[in-house]
């Protein structure tokens, strides 16, 4: 069995679209962008993101677009929008957008501990 080889990625999200960069780190965190990727295996890459409190948001969603979490009580439903989390915690709003588009399986929470932020 071959040692996976591991790249560090610096992104600067500075002016950059909230959907189209978080494609862009999904690829590069599941490891789509290297010739030998296969689905069952996790051989992506290292991914630091620099300046998110500085990225752009189309259209309507920084004030309409709602995040639900639920505390597991009765009546416990929690919403949050895009403008309050990102004034709260920037990184978390692209956290989240990776976190969708990442397979839904064992091999997620692997792939998103290789996303790091700094300021």
């Amino acid at each position: 069995m071959e040692k996976i080889q591991r790249e560090n990625h610096i992104i600067d999200a500075e002016g950059k679209i909230l959907g189209r960069l978080a494609t862009q780190v999904a690829n590069l965190l599941r490891g789509k962008n290297k010739p030998g990727f296969v689905l069952h295996q996790d051989m992506g890459d290292f991914v630091t993101i620099k300046n998110v409190d500085k990225m752009k948001f189309t259209g309507k969603k920084f004030t309409d677009k709602i995040y639900y979490r639920h505390t597991g009580y009765l009546g416990g439903l929690k919403q949050m929008t895009l403008k309050e989390l990102h004034t709260k915690r920037p990184s978390e709003v692209l956290r989240k957008a990776v976190m969708g588009m990442l397979t839904k399986n064992k091999l997620r929470a692997r792939q998103i501990n290789r996303l790091k932020f700094e300021k």
